[in-house]
């Protein structure tokens, strides 16, 4: 697999609530193509931070990528000084950025009726398995949680390739609850794809282990080289220490020792 270090120009910028900014990107050289760079869903890139407002560049998933308009999104939450740094940056501002990263999902174990779970900001890679799913004739199923209505994330767009159920913690949107209790759960489907807070990702594995479906979750573990060097990701698994950046993020439940 072949990384890129590209200038990035920003063309929008969406307030999505006061913590979260979706940003449309483009190649500022616009001889690069991003259908070359062959970019699956679940990879991720490593944004430097404006005016360098901190050392390390900060890991972000890949929300979508058009290549008709040839944009790379990104969901950014405020989780610090870099990530507020990155929200924060201009439209028409350029941003560098190292693609792409890591190991995606495996879209071909998905079966004909995935349902595709993502919690908070976890919601950002499944927009874009959601739409290779479609495309490869398959209608997802997507579950998505968050504290309240204003925290929901995606919901419009995710509508766009498969039904969208919702879960809030207060009960303001939705069905009132985590998202495991949400009675879509009930219905049957050939396989989960997962993302977002651990003690969710962990719930998830044991209903897809319970019926014995294939699934496959994406680790948010503190990152900082995004290659694989600095050791800082790594995730005990019953192939040993593998590190998230380089070895996953996305990782099937069986390999997982917390599941396990």
């Amino acid at each position: 697999m072949h990384n890129y270090m590209v200038d990035f120009l920003i063309t929008d910028s969406i307030c999505e609530n006061t913590d979260v900014v979706k940003l449309k990107l483009m190649p500022s050289d616009k001889r690069i193509s991003l259908g070359d760079m062959n970019i699956r869903p679940g990879q991720f890139v490593q944004v430097k931070t404006p005016d360098n407002a901190t050392f390390l560049r900060r890991p972000i998933s890949i929300c979508n990528v058009d290549i008709s308009s040839n944009q790379l999104w990104l969901l950014v939450r405020n989780a610090g000084n870099g990530s507020r740094a990155i929200m924060n940056a201009p439209v028409n501002s350029e941003l560098n950025i190292i693609l792409p990263l890591g190991n995606g999902f495996t879209v071909d174990k998905s079966g004909a009726s995935p349902i595709l779970i993502g919690g908070g900001v976890g919601v950002a890679p499944l927009l874009m398995l959601g739409a290779e799913l479609k495309a490869n004739g398959i209608q997802p199923t997507f579950l998505i949680g968050a504290r309240n209505k204003e925290a929901i994330l995606l919901e419009k767009e995710l509508s766009a390739y498969g039904s969208v159920f919702v879960s809030t913690d207060d009960g303001s949107y939705g069905s009132i609850g985590l998202v495991t209790q949400n009675p879509v759960l009930d219905n049957d489907f050939s396989s989960i794809y997962c993302c977002g807070p651990l003690p969710m990702m962990k719930a998830v594995a044991k209903i897809a282990s319970a019926k014995s479906l294939f699934c496959e979750v994406s680790l948010e573990n503190a990152m900082g080289c995004g290659i694989g060097a600095c050791l800082c990701c790594v995730e005990k698994t019953t192939e040993g220490n593998l590190c998230v950046c380089k070895d996953g993020p996305v990782f099937n439940i069986k390999k997982l020792l917390w599941h396990n």
